[in-house]
């Protein structure tokens, strides 16, 4: 039965007010609060405990196994009356889930603790359980948590490398002590130190890009944009980089486009998101950023197509997920942090693009994005 309160005969018994006091508090919560028997039967409940098992009622003597089926942390199916029954004492559990009809899922903290049913001596032993939904919580916890193991990892490498040939530019010289010194091996050694604080560098930036648009704090500014100009821009920035692994990079832009309005700072940003990934996951042959206008003039399509290593239909589903990155090993040779292309949906979305994926493993890749004018 659900607590409601109950009227007295004995209207100065202290008892008695006492019980409506703790009903109408019950009452009140969020949590759902349950309360059972030594044999684990429902006897009283709260409205909030309704949501929680998605039922409309709950009828009284009604064993909690029946209603409350969780799975622990493997999936594997838990004996929730056997937690109740073990609580000699307060306890909770954080790792059980709780799975609907539909097919979702919620994560559930449950609380236990052993307590008199009734009021005063007589009253008869049971136990009182709290449950929470906490699946946001165990979402942040675990993006917290995979955040950490990434940045760690994925911070540890570059500077591993940049550190170890600074430090072999240096031996070289203090070596040379007034011998010739090999300028090819010095060269050769900052470069490669150069290239890691520039890896360094693009990870700070995604994690500056995400925090502000995490909290909602980045801001379009809309301005006209030379289609022509920006395309070129881009192709100066990113050629050597193209150049150095063998690739052409070729633009394929209509002269005639009328101007854009949109955020330029976002714009370049998405494109530089596509370049730079297609370069990087690209071996040989060629990367094309192309532009064209919209039927109706209502924008401008971009796309970014590349002869690389492709996707697979099952990372293609998942690859704007935040720390996404493919299992595939030559993914895997390249460091990343798995923001860019979710950082990128995130401006896509602030100046209202529409971004597509077309891709084939081993044959290439083609982002699309159609930027629409902004008023």
């Amino acid at each position: 039965m659900t607590l409601t309160p109950t009227t007295s005969t004995a209207a100065d018994s202290n008892e008695q007010l006492e019980h409506e006091r703790l009903t109408s508090l019950i009452n009140s919560m969020a949590d759902a609060v349950v309360a059972v028997d030594e044999e684990a039967k429902i006897r009283i409940y709260n409205g909030a405990a309704l949501n929680i098992f998605d039922v409309n009622n709950i009828e009284e003597g009604t064993p909690l196994n029946s209603i409350c089926k969780p799975v622990d942390k493997n999936n594997q199916a838990f004996d929730i009356e056997k937690l109740v029954k073990s609580a000699s004492m307060p306890i909770s559990n954080r790792d059980l889930r709780l799975a609907y009809a539909d097919g979702s899922q919620i994560n559930l903290y449950v609380s236990i603790a052993p307590v008199r049913l009734g009021y005063g001596s007589k009253g008869e032993r049971g136990y009182v359980l709290l449950l929470r939904d906490i699946t946001r919580e165990k979402s942040l916890e675990e993006e917290r948590d995979e955040f950490i193991s990434v940045v760690s990892h994925e911070l540890r490498t570059p500077i591993t490398i940049a550190e170890g040939n600074i430090g072999n530019a240096e031996f070289i010289i203090n070596k040379a002590a007034g011998a010739e010194v090999n300028l090819d091996e010095i060269k050769q050694a900052l470069k490669e130190a150069h290239n890691q604080v520039l890896f360094l560098a693009d990870m700070i930036n995604d994690l500056s890009t995400l925090s502000r648009a995490e909290r909602g704090k980045l801001q379009v500014q809309i301005e006209a944009i030379d289609v022509n100009d920006l395309t070129k821009e881009l192709l100066d920035n990113y050629s050597k980089q193209a150049d150095a692994k063998g690739l052409e990079f070729k633009l394929n832009v209509d002269p005639n486009l009328q101007q854009l309005h949109s955020s330029k700072l976002y714009v370049r940003e998405i494109l530089q998101n596509f370049i730079t990934n297609a370069i990087k996951y690209t071996q040989q042959g060629s990367v094309t950023l192309e532009a064209a206008a919209d039927a109706e003039n209502k924008g401008i399509h971009f796309a970014v197509i590349d002869t690389g290593i492709g996707i697979s239909k099952g990372d293609r589903e998942r690859v704007y997920d935040k720390f996404f990155r493919s299992e595939d090993y030559r993914t895997r040779q390249s460091n990343g942090t798995g923001l860019g292309l979710y950082v990128t949906m995130k401006l896509a979305r602030l100046i209202h693009a529409e971004i597509g994926l077309n891709s084939e493993l081993n044959k290439g890749s083609t982002f699309k994005v159609f930027i629409p004018n902004l008023e």
